[in-house]
């Protein structure tokens, strides 16, 4: 296998389970909702399909539950065209759920339940540590443990491979495991954790990636939104503007983000060429509804002449 294009990610597996009614209930309230939709998701999931479909070599470390719902996801992965080969299954925990309800305005109210997710563990990564040896780079997230996170950063980072986190849900890292990335995609939300800098604007999250960048990440890439990218990359900054579209949903859009992000500069990409592709995929995503349903084709990339 040409370890230039192979991509290896690291992540969470969920099933959403949406309920849409005119509003949300109050506690201990029970309303008639209208209609009931069932998506995969889960973060790690949605780059994984996200890299897939923009054409990247793709395998996917996860954890499931010896379900339904785990088993559903692998075939879906599969049709993907993703190696499923280190999916583990835990046999006294369920796959990963969400419980989401969505009122008129669009406003939303979501529970999720981790289960296997919470146990993809060092152990696990060990099985896998072959495969992750001998890709270009590492896409992960932080829904599965963060030692465990930390532990494959640390394995990819002594064979010199390009590891690339997207801090979220955000929480705080340590300096040990940002010394440990080539690349961070922080959102306004999760570079104000790390730099502790409210990004508002350009000027402040040029602050805040500068406080970043000073933990030890080589390249840091904030995501702003409507506003688009900030990259800091050495002592450069590149401002990359965002597609101009009406969103209609944007979950998955940092996610589709990260995984054609990841496709570009396995494909040997500048960080600003493949931050422009990353944007433009993006900007398809939010025009969307639903999670992966909502994840860009290469093909659609390339009508943008990208």
């Amino acid at each position: 296998m040409d370890r230039q294009n192979k991509i290896v990610v690291i992540g969470s597996c969920n099933t959403d389970m949406v309920i849409k009614s005119d509003r949300l209930p109050e506690p201990g309230e029970t309303i008639i909702g209208n209609t009931f939709m069932m998506n995969p998701g889960g973060k790690g999931a949605n780059q994984a399909v996200a890299a897939a479909r923009m054409g990247g070599n793709v395998t996917f470390i996860s954890k499931t539950g010896n379900d339904l719902f785990g088993k559903q996801s692998i075939e879906l992965y599969n049709a993907e065209g993703i190696k499923t080969n280190y999916i583990f299954s835990d046999p006294d925990n369920p796959s990963g759920v969400a419980l989401i309800s969505v009122d008129a305005k669009g406003e939303n109210c979501i529970l999720v339940a981790s289960g296997a997710n919470g146990t993809l563990s060092i152990d696990d990564i060990e099985k896998a540590q072959e495969e992750i040896e001998t890709s270009s780079l590492v896409l992960m997230q932080l829904e599965i443990p963060v030692k465990t996170v930390e532990y494959a950063a640390e394995i990819a980072f002594r064979k010199g491979i390009k590891v690339i986190l997207n801090p979220a849900p955000a929480q705080a890292l340590t300096n040990r495991l940002l010394k440990s990335l080539h690349i961070i995609t922080p959102n306004k939300t999760e570079a104000e954790m790390l730099s502790g800098v409210k990004v508002t604007d350009w000027i402040s999250a040029k602050a805040a990636s500068d406080a970043i960048s000073d933990k030890g990440v080589d390249i840091v890439v904030l995501t702003l939104g409507s506003l688009g990218a900030l990259i800091k990359e050495g002592k450069q900054y590149h401002r990359i503007e965002a597609e101009k579209v009406t969103a209609v949903d944007t979950t998955a859009a940092g996610d589709t983000f990260c995984g054609a992000l990841s496709v570009g500069l396995s494909e040997g990409m500048n960080i600003v060429d493949a931050v422009k592709m990353a944007c433009k995929a993006a900007a398809i995503t939010v025009t969307r509804m639903g999670a992966q349903a909502s994840i860009p084709y290469r093909a659609e990339i390339r009508s943008q002449n990208v």
